[in-house]
């Protein structure tokens, strides 16, 4: 639909919002193109950083998709990384159709300091998070119990986190339905 760089070019809609947050390089734009089937929809790339616009997708005028820039590490300049954090950060604060923000979180890796920043700013916002495990595929069973439980736990503590963890493959399209399930929830009922 659009790229936005700078506040005032969000879309003007009063369709429901779903937005993919997560570090540089966690899988968000490989996520959104798995859900959707349409491979480069978004773009993706090895190299953090990349995505550096709020990029908006509508689905069926039913469901509009923000996929945001990483946090965290990015081969970019500092101050674009500080320019495009501080559109994150107030798009985060003040969208009023924004209905969930489905954070992604590198099951390898689990949740980082800045990851808990995330929630616990968009606990202060009120505004509703679910975490998605990425890239489950990487990982042996009994390591999936693990961060499930570790994820669970640090959850707790956070007010505005849904309770229902998410387990994805994009690679592999392990539970893109659950996702879907989850996202479809949120939009509004078909014509």
């Amino acid at each position: 639909m659009l790229g936005a760089a700078k506040l005032e070019q969000l879309p003007d809609s009063a369709v429901p919002e779903v937005c993919f947050a997560g570090r540089s390089n966690v899988g968000k734009s490989s996520l959104i193109n798995a859900l959707t089937g349409t491979q480069g929809l978004a773009r993706t790339s090895n190299t953090p950083g990349r995505t550096q616009e709020l990029n908006f997708f509508m689905l069926a005028d039913r469901l509009l998709i923000c996929d945001m820039p990483g946090y965290g590490y990015a081969e970019a300049p500092k101050e674009r990384v500080k320019r495009w954090t501080s559109l994150v950060k107030s798009y985060l604060r003040g969208r009023p159709n924004l209905r969930r923000v489905m954070l992604l979180i590198d099951s390898r890796h689990g949740i980082k300091d800045n990851d808990h920043d995330i929630m616990t700013m968009l606990d202060e916002a009120a505004v509703n998070f679910q975490v998605v495990l990425t890239k489950i595929d990487k990982l042996k069973a009994a390591e999936v119990d693990a961060v499930m439980a570790r994820t669970a736990s640090d959850l707790v503590k956070h007010v505005a986190s849904h309770p229902e963890i998410l387990m994805t493959s994009s690679e592999k399209g392990k539970g893109m339905a659950e996702v879907r399930a989850a996202m479809a929830a949120l939009a509004l009922p078909p014509v």
